[in-house]
């Protein structure tokens, strides 16, 4: 009898069970969490944004992940310009799917064995069902 996973899992347990496979099957086994950080920069959401030399530190502990681009102008001042990577938990569902489609996906590539796309869309219901009840 083959072990499978519990089918309540929602999505973001499914996304973060997923990160896990890929993390310890990595030579030598990754961090979980720069995982996570990997993945949110190949398929998760990121703006452009521009800020004061000053407060660039501030700005990277603010955000998931941030990277500095350059240094620009602005009228006249100076400004930095960043790309800055959102967090999962601000994502919409469309934009969590994307993010563990992609996941599955590098599972896939790495001949893990992957969540069924029927688990997926029953994580990802659960997971809009939890979201709504905290809007």
């Amino acid at each position: 009898v083959r072990h499978r996973e519990k089918r309540s899992l929602d999505a973001n347990a499914l996304l973060w069970l997923s990160i896990g496979k890929i993390a310890n099957a990595m030579t030598p086994p990754a961090d979980k969490w720069d995982i996570y950080l990997l993945m949110l920069k190949r398929y998760g959401k990121f703006t452009y944004i521009c800020v004061k030399p000053n407060v660039v530190e501030a700005v990277k502990e603010q955000w998931r992940e941030c990277e500095v681009i350059g240094e620009v102008n602005i009228n006249g001042q100076k400004a930095v310009q960043m790309l800055c990577y959102f967090g999962s938990s601000t994502y919409d569902t469309a934009e969590f799917s994307r993010l563990l489609d992609g996941v599955i996906s590098e599972m896939k590539e790495m001949g893990l064995e992957a969540p069924t796309s029927q688990e997926m869309r029953r994580a990802l219901e659960q997971w809009e069902k939890n979201c709504e009840g905290k809007a």
